[in-house]
């Protein structure tokens, strides 16, 4: 299989170890990876500021560089929900239909494509999941509250996998941390306040390191705990995976 690696933008500018960590497992599980070195943005926050029609050459552009990968792989839900979801709005050639179909979640590539039942990593931590709502109630990588369904948490599976983690049961395990992009910038105040209870939520459970398969859910609630000056770690969950250490 020849894969490409989308690296969102804010993993991109302000946490690469993410992207660094996402190749690195991949790689240790036998894929041969190639990453795209003019790739931009997947046009997520245009379009969710009602400016989708100015990301259209965004669209055109994502699937320039990766129609010819039989996967495409990232580290993000609410990335890969948009691919998916979103890029209907373009003349839909062959090219973007593969694109469409082909972009996955790394949760969902391991599980479903690799079809891993193992993991050579260490995480002796105990770990709260927080499951972004794009991956939950877009990709429906897990079970939520809306929903009477049987199926997996995707991401609770592969953490099963980590030795010496203990994967905390949280009160809410399904809800938002309030960050939605534009939204925590346009109602900022309900934001924080969502994020400060998704916090307490995994403080009070007596969680360790907060993880998740969203950097910028992760983005959001690791500078409200910075400001809080708890003791919460926060983890992508590619750097748990391929075990990278506190």
């Amino acid at each position: 299989m020849k894969i490409g690696l989308f690296i969102p933008c804010y993993i991109d500018q302000f946490y690469p170890q993410v992207g660094v960590a996402t190749l690195e497992l991949l790689e240790k599980l036998g894929c041969q990876v190639h990453y795209p070195d003019k790739q931009t943005c997947c046009g997520q926050p245009l379009a969710n500021s009602g400016a989708e029609s100015a990301a259209t050459h965004i669209y055109r552009h994502f699937v320039q560089l990766f129609h010819t990968y039989d996967y495409i792989v990232a580290p993000s839900g609410s990335c890969t929900y948009h691919v998916r979801k979103h890029f209907d709005c373009i003349e839909q050639t062959g090219e973007v239909q593969h694109v469409r179909k082909h972009t996955l979640d790394l949760s969902e590539f391991l599980l479903d494509v690799l079809k891993i039942d193992a993991l050579d990593s260490r995480f002796p931590y105990k770990v709260g999941l927080h499951q972004s709502c794009h991956g939950l109630r877009g990709l429906r990588l897990g079970p939520d509250s809306e929903r009477v369904s049987q199926e997996r948490s995707k991401l609770g599976a592969l953490l099963g996998m980590v030795e010496g983690l203990e994967l905390v049961d949280l009160k809410r395990p399904d809800e938002c941390c309030g960050f939605g992009g534009t939204f925590a910038v346009n109602e900022s105040v309900l934001s924080v306040k969502m994020g400060k209870d998704r916090i307490a939520d995994h403080e009070n459970s007596g969680v360790e390191v907060l993880t998740a398969g969203d950097m910028s859910c992760l983005m959001h609630l690791e500078g409200i705990i910075r400001r809080q000056g708890t003791g919460l770690h926060v983890k992508h969950i590619a750097e748990i995976l391929n075990g990278v250490q506190l």
